[in-house]
Protein backbone atom coordinates (compact mmCIF):
# COMPACT_ATOMS: atom_id res chain seq x y z
CA UNK A 1 0.00 0.00 0.00
CA UNK A 2 1.38 3.31 -1.07
CA UNK A 3 0.62 5.98 1.52
CA UNK A 4 0.21 9.65 0.77
CA UNK A 5 0.94 12.53 3.20
CA UNK A 6 0.61 16.41 3.14
CA UNK A 7 -0.58 18.86 0.45
CA UNK A 8 0.74 16.06 -2.18
CA UNK A 9 -0.62 14.72 -5.06
CA UNK A 10 -1.44 11.37 -5.78
CA UNK A 11 0.99 9.52 -8.33
CA UNK A 12 -0.02 9.10 -11.62
CA UNK A 13 -0.84 5.12 -10.82
CA UNK A 14 -3.11 5.78 -8.43
CA UNK A 15 -5.19 8.46 -9.71
CA UNK A 16 -8.81 7.68 -10.79
CA UNK A 17 -9.23 5.22 -7.95
CA UNK A 18 -12.20 4.75 -6.17
CA UNK A 19 -11.67 6.26 -2.47
CA UNK A 20 -13.32 5.73 0.98
CA UNK A 21 -13.28 9.18 2.73
CA UNK A 22 -13.59 9.50 6.13
CA UNK A 23 -12.05 9.89 9.84
CA UNK A 24 -12.01 6.30 10.45
CA UNK A 25 -11.07 6.76 14.11
CA UNK A 26 -10.95 2.41 15.19
CA UNK A 27 -11.55 1.59 11.78
CA UNK A 28 -14.73 -0.63 13.51
CA UNK A 29 -16.95 -2.73 11.41
CA UNK A 30 -19.32 0.20 9.97
CA UNK A 31 -15.86 1.94 8.82
CA UNK A 32 -14.66 -1.18 7.46
CA UNK A 33 -17.99 -1.53 5.26
CA UNK A 34 -17.35 2.13 3.85
CA UNK A 35 -13.67 0.79 3.14
CA UNK A 36 -15.03 -2.81 0.86
CA UNK A 37 -17.65 -0.44 -0.92
CA UNK A 38 -15.08 1.30 -2.32
CA UNK A 39 -13.07 -1.58 -2.70
CA UNK A 40 -15.97 -3.15 -4.57
CA UNK A 41 -15.77 -0.16 -6.95
CA UNK A 42 -12.51 -0.40 -7.54
CA UNK A 43 -11.99 -4.08 -8.09
CA UNK A 44 -15.35 -3.77 -10.59
CA UNK A 45 -14.20 -0.99 -12.63
CA UNK A 46 -10.25 -1.77 -12.90
CA UNK A 47 -8.86 1.16 -11.00
CA UNK A 48 -7.12 1.71 -7.97
CA UNK A 49 -8.91 1.30 -3.88
CA UNK A 50 -7.59 4.09 -1.86
CA UNK A 51 -8.75 5.52 1.55
CA UNK A 52 -8.28 8.41 2.74
CA UNK A 53 -8.47 9.65 6.07
CA UNK A 54 -7.29 13.29 8.46
CA UNK A 55 -4.75 13.84 10.73
CA UNK A 56 -5.00 15.34 13.49
CA UNK A 57 -8.93 14.43 13.63
CA UNK A 58 -10.90 17.28 13.14
CA UNK A 59 -12.46 17.61 16.60
CA UNK A 60 -8.55 17.41 18.18
CA UNK A 61 -8.19 20.25 15.89
CA UNK A 62 -11.52 22.26 16.62
CA UNK A 63 -11.21 21.53 20.40
CA UNK A 64 -7.83 20.72 21.62
CA UNK A 65 -8.78 20.94 25.49
CA UNK A 66 -11.12 17.78 24.93
CA UNK A 67 -10.54 14.38 27.31
CA UNK A 68 -8.63 12.11 25.44
CA UNK A 69 -10.89 10.40 22.71
CA UNK A 70 -8.45 8.68 20.24
CA UNK A 71 -9.11 4.69 19.29
CA UNK A 72 -6.44 4.41 17.30
CA UNK A 73 -3.16 6.50 16.17
CA UNK A 74 -2.57 7.64 12.43
CA UNK A 75 0.11 4.82 12.16
CA UNK A 76 -1.98 2.16 13.22
CA UNK A 77 -5.30 3.72 11.06
CA UNK A 78 -2.74 3.33 8.21
CA UNK A 79 -1.32 -0.24 9.17
CA UNK A 80 -5.42 -1.54 9.11
CA UNK A 81 -5.66 -0.14 5.54
CA UNK A 82 -3.05 -2.12 4.74
CA UNK A 83 -4.37 -5.22 6.35
CA UNK A 84 -7.84 -4.60 4.21
CA UNK A 85 -5.69 -4.86 1.05
CA UNK A 86 -6.50 -1.35 -0.31
CA UNK A 87 -3.94 0.36 -3.19
CA UNK A 88 -3.10 3.28 -1.40
CA UNK A 89 -3.54 5.58 1.70
CA UNK A 90 -4.25 9.36 1.88
CA UNK A 91 -3.38 11.27 5.22
CA UNK A 92 -4.92 14.82 4.66
CA UNK A 93 -3.48 17.53 7.40
CA UNK A 94 -6.46 18.92 9.22
CA UNK A 95 -5.15 22.26 9.44
CA UNK A 96 -6.39 26.24 9.98
CA UNK A 97 -6.37 26.12 6.14
CA UNK A 98 -8.67 23.29 5.83
CA UNK A 99 -10.82 24.15 8.23
CA UNK A 100 -11.59 27.21 6.12
CA UNK A 101 -11.70 25.47 2.88
CA UNK A 102 -15.95 25.90 1.96
CA UNK A 103 -17.33 22.32 1.20
CA UNK A 104 -16.99 23.21 -2.72
CA UNK A 105 -13.41 23.95 -2.17
CA UNK A 106 -12.17 20.60 -0.29
CA UNK A 107 -14.35 18.91 -3.55
CA UNK A 108 -12.75 20.97 -6.15
CA UNK A 109 -8.95 21.24 -4.37
CA UNK A 110 -8.62 17.84 -3.11
CA UNK A 111 -10.85 14.99 -4.31
CA UNK A 112 -10.58 16.07 -8.10
CA UNK A 113 -7.48 17.81 -8.09
CA UNK A 114 -5.07 16.61 -5.91
CA UNK A 115 -6.37 12.73 -5.40
CA UNK A 116 -8.35 12.84 -9.07
CA UNK A 117 -10.91 10.45 -7.79
CA UNK A 118 -13.39 8.77 -10.36
CA UNK A 119 -15.39 7.85 -6.70
CA UNK A 120 -15.83 8.41 -3.38
CA UNK A 121 -17.94 6.61 -0.21
CA UNK A 122 -18.46 7.99 2.96
CA UNK A 123 -20.75 7.17 5.69
CA UNK A 124 -24.75 8.47 5.47
CA UNK A 125 -23.31 10.76 8.25
CA UNK A 126 -20.42 12.44 6.71
CA UNK A 127 -19.74 15.89 7.04
CA UNK A 128 -16.99 18.07 5.21
CA UNK A 129 -16.38 21.97 4.48
CA UNK A 130 -15.99 25.10 6.52
CA UNK A 131 -18.86 25.26 9.39
CA UNK A 132 -19.67 21.34 8.45
CA UNK A 133 -21.51 23.03 5.24
CA UNK A 134 -20.87 20.06 3.12
CA UNK A 135 -22.71 16.34 3.52
CA UNK A 136 -23.52 13.59 1.77
CA UNK A 137 -25.72 14.85 -1.01
CA UNK A 138 -23.74 17.81 -2.12
CA UNK A 139 -21.18 15.75 -2.21
CA UNK A 140 -23.11 13.99 -4.80
CA UNK A 141 -24.11 16.87 -6.37
CA UNK A 142 -20.51 18.56 -6.45
CA UNK A 143 -19.23 15.14 -7.78
CA UNK A 144 -21.62 15.76 -10.80
CA UNK A 145 -20.05 19.25 -12.09
CA UNK A 146 -16.44 17.56 -11.12
CA UNK A 147 -16.31 14.30 -13.22
CA UNK A 148 -16.45 11.90 -10.01
CA UNK A 149 -19.64 9.57 -8.58
CA UNK A 150 -20.22 9.41 -5.02
CA UNK A 151 -22.35 6.90 -2.56
CA UNK A 152 -23.00 7.00 1.07
CA UNK A 153 -23.56 3.77 3.15
CA UNK A 154 -25.84 4.13 5.89
CA UNK A 155 -24.77 2.81 8.94
CA UNK A 156 -24.18 -0.61 9.87
CA UNK A 157 -26.10 -2.37 12.38
CA UNK A 158 -24.96 -5.01 15.08
CA UNK A 159 -27.78 -7.36 16.31
CA UNK A 160 -26.85 -8.76 19.84
CA UNK A 161 -29.51 -10.72 21.64
CA UNK A 162 -28.13 -11.22 25.04
CA UNK A 163 -30.19 -9.00 26.76
CA UNK A 164 -27.06 -6.82 27.96
CA UNK A 165 -26.73 -4.56 25.26
CA UNK A 166 -28.73 -2.59 23.11
CA UNK A 167 -29.25 -3.09 19.45
CA UNK A 168 -27.79 0.03 17.39
CA UNK A 169 -25.49 1.39 14.78
CA UNK A 170 -21.58 0.69 15.02
CA UNK A 171 -20.28 4.12 15.59
CA UNK A 172 -16.56 5.45 17.27
CA UNK A 173 -19.22 6.52 20.00
CA UNK A 174 -20.23 3.16 20.86
CA UNK A 175 -17.04 1.86 20.95
CA UNK A 176 -15.49 4.62 23.54
CA UNK A 177 -18.34 3.89 25.81
CA UNK A 178 -18.31 -0.02 25.70
CA UNK A 179 -14.38 0.92 26.52
CA UNK A 180 -15.32 2.73 29.62
CA UNK A 181 -17.56 0.67 30.95
CA UNK A 182 -15.06 -2.31 30.90
CA UNK A 183 -17.50 -4.09 28.46
CA UNK A 184 -14.58 -5.56 26.27
CA UNK A 185 -16.58 -8.50 24.78
CA UNK A 186 -18.72 -5.25 23.37
CA UNK A 187 -15.55 -3.74 22.19
CA UNK A 188 -14.32 -6.26 20.42
CA UNK A 189 -17.03 -7.14 18.58
CA UNK A 190 -17.86 -3.56 17.51
CA UNK A 191 -14.14 -2.79 16.61
CA UNK A 192 -13.75 -6.82 14.76
CA UNK A 193 -10.48 -7.02 17.26
CA UNK A 194 -9.46 -6.67 20.30
CA UNK A 195 -8.72 -2.62 21.94
CA UNK A 196 -4.63 -1.95 21.31
CA UNK A 197 -3.19 0.69 22.56
CA UNK A 198 0.48 0.94 20.83
CA UNK A 199 3.02 3.68 22.23
CA UNK A 200 6.61 3.59 23.47
CA UNK A 201 7.95 1.72 26.59
CA UNK A 202 8.73 4.21 29.14
CA UNK A 203 10.67 4.35 32.42
CA UNK A 204 8.62 3.99 35.58
CA UNK A 205 9.41 3.50 39.21
CA UNK A 206 10.71 -0.29 38.89
CA UNK A 207 8.79 -1.35 41.96
CA UNK A 208 7.72 -4.26 39.94
CA UNK A 209 10.79 -5.88 39.37
CA UNK A 210 11.49 -5.71 43.21
CA UNK A 211 8.47 -8.36 43.87
CA UNK A 212 9.25 -10.21 40.95
CA UNK A 213 6.55 -8.70 38.84
CA UNK A 214 8.72 -6.34 35.92
CA UNK A 215 6.31 -4.26 34.24
CA UNK A 216 6.29 -2.29 30.24
CA UNK A 217 4.79 0.80 31.50
CA UNK A 218 3.59 3.20 28.79
CA UNK A 219 1.53 6.58 28.49
CA UNK A 220 -1.82 6.86 27.17
CA UNK A 221 -1.74 9.82 25.33
CA UNK A 222 -4.49 10.96 23.09
CA UNK A 223 -6.25 7.27 23.60
CA UNK A 224 -9.47 7.58 25.06
CA UNK A 225 -9.51 6.14 28.64
CA UNK A 226 -11.02 2.39 29.38
CA UNK A 227 -12.14 1.52 32.39
CA UNK A 228 -9.50 1.44 34.91
CA UNK A 229 -8.27 -1.89 36.56
CA UNK A 230 -6.76 -4.94 35.37
CA UNK A 231 -7.05 -6.93 32.02
CA UNK A 232 -5.60 -10.19 30.72
CA UNK A 233 -3.68 -8.49 27.38
CA UNK A 234 -2.03 -9.97 24.69
CA UNK A 235 1.13 -8.02 23.62
CA UNK A 236 3.19 -7.22 20.29
CA UNK A 237 6.35 -7.07 20.96
CA UNK A 238 8.49 -4.74 18.35
CA UNK A 239 10.04 -8.27 16.76
CA UNK A 240 6.59 -9.24 15.79
CA UNK A 241 6.10 -12.45 18.75
CA UNK A 242 2.80 -12.23 20.59
CA UNK A 243 2.89 -13.23 24.52
CA UNK A 244 0.11 -13.07 27.01
CA UNK A 245 -0.13 -11.13 30.07
CA UNK A 246 -1.87 -8.94 32.64
CA UNK A 247 -1.77 -5.04 32.90
CA UNK A 248 -2.79 -2.67 35.19
CA UNK A 249 -4.12 0.27 33.47
CA UNK A 250 -5.27 3.73 36.17
CA UNK A 251 -3.34 5.80 38.52
CA UNK A 252 -1.97 2.65 40.76
CA UNK A 253 -3.87 4.12 44.29
CA UNK A 254 -1.29 2.21 45.93
CA UNK A 255 1.76 4.30 45.06
CA UNK A 256 1.96 8.01 45.44
CA UNK A 257 2.12 10.52 43.75
CA UNK A 258 -0.84 8.77 41.26
CA UNK A 259 0.79 8.63 37.96
CA UNK A 260 -1.63 6.98 34.95
CA UNK A 261 0.20 4.05 33.16
CA UNK A 262 -0.63 1.35 31.36
CA UNK A 263 1.88 -1.30 32.90
CA UNK A 264 2.20 -4.56 31.74
CA UNK A 265 3.71 -8.03 32.92
CA UNK A 266 4.47 -10.09 30.18
CA UNK A 267 4.39 -13.46 30.92
CA UNK A 268 7.45 -15.94 29.99
CA UNK A 269 9.75 -13.06 28.35
CA UNK A 270 12.36 -10.54 29.78
CA UNK A 271 14.45 -7.79 28.00
CA UNK A 272 14.72 -3.91 27.43
CA UNK A 273 11.97 -2.39 25.54
CA UNK A 274 12.92 1.03 26.22
CA UNK A 275 11.71 3.44 23.89
CA UNK A 276 10.24 0.71 21.61
CA UNK A 277 6.23 0.84 20.56
CA UNK A 278 4.65 -2.28 22.21
CA UNK A 279 0.92 -3.43 20.81
CA UNK A 280 -1.07 -4.11 23.89
CA UNK A 281 -4.59 -5.61 23.11
CA UNK A 282 -6.99 -5.26 26.30
CA UNK A 283 -8.37 -8.66 25.87
CA UNK A 284 -10.46 -9.10 29.31
CA UNK A 285 -11.19 -6.75 31.80
CA UNK A 286 -10.51 -8.74 35.41
CA UNK A 287 -11.51 -6.35 37.90
CA UNK A 288 -11.53 -2.65 39.36
CA UNK A 289 -7.74 -0.86 40.52
CA UNK A 290 -7.70 -1.37 44.25
CA UNK A 291 -5.81 -0.45 47.16
CA UNK A 292 -4.87 -3.67 49.24
CA UNK A 293 -2.89 -3.55 52.56
CA UNK A 294 0.64 -3.53 51.73
CA UNK A 295 3.17 -5.15 48.91
CA UNK A 296 2.37 -9.15 50.30
CA UNK A 297 -1.05 -8.56 49.37
CA UNK A 298 -0.16 -6.80 46.60
CA UNK A 299 1.68 -9.96 45.31
CA UNK A 300 -0.84 -12.50 46.42
CA UNK A 301 -3.62 -10.60 43.84
CA UNK A 302 -0.98 -9.79 40.92
CA UNK A 303 -0.40 -14.07 41.27
CA UNK A 304 -4.27 -14.32 41.11
CA UNK A 305 -4.47 -11.88 38.66
CA UNK A 306 -1.53 -13.53 36.61
CA UNK A 307 -3.62 -17.04 36.68
CA UNK A 308 -6.84 -15.56 35.69
CA UNK A 309 -5.36 -13.70 32.62
CA UNK A 310 -3.56 -17.22 31.20
CA UNK A 311 -6.10 -19.00 31.77
CA UNK A 312 -8.79 -16.94 29.88
CA UNK A 313 -5.83 -16.37 27.32
CA UNK A 314 -5.11 -20.20 26.85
Amino acid sequence: MIIVGGPCRLPASLRGGALALGNFDGVHRGHQAVIRAAMDIARLQGRPALVATFDPHPSRFFRPDAPPFALTTTAQKLDLFAGLGLDGAVVIPFDAALAGLSAEGFAHGWLSDRLGISHVVTGQDFTFGKGRSGNAAILAALGAELGFTASALAPVTEIRFDGERGDGPISSTRVRAALQAGDMPLATSLLSRPFTIAMPVVHGDKRGRTIGVPTANQELGDYVRPRYGVYAVRIRLPDGIVRAGVANLGIRPMFTPPKELLETWIFDWSGDLYGQVVEVELAHFLRPEMKLDGLEALQAQIARDADEARRLLA
